[in-house]
């Protein structure tokens, strides 16, 4: 599993926690909703900006680690 799919997969079970949708996400993000399935499939080389709001809406963090 690549970098990429473990942020995905993260992004998913945080949205699946709070009982989001993906379109719902979609719509909370400005973003179409096949991008956020792309995010959480891990095949989509996002950019942190985008990473930050999708988790801004779902009420996470990122987490640098040195």
């Amino acid at each position: 599993m690549n970098h990429r799919e473990r942020i995905g997969k993260q992004l998913t079970h945080i949205r699946e926690s709070k009982g989001i949708t993906q379109m719902q996400l979609a719509e909370m993000t400005g973003y179409d909703q096949s991008n956020i399935s792309r995010i959480e499939r891990g095949k989509y080389n996002v950019s942190i900006d985008i990473i930050q709001k999708v988790c801004d809406a779902l009420g996470a963090r990122i987490e640098v680690v040195e």
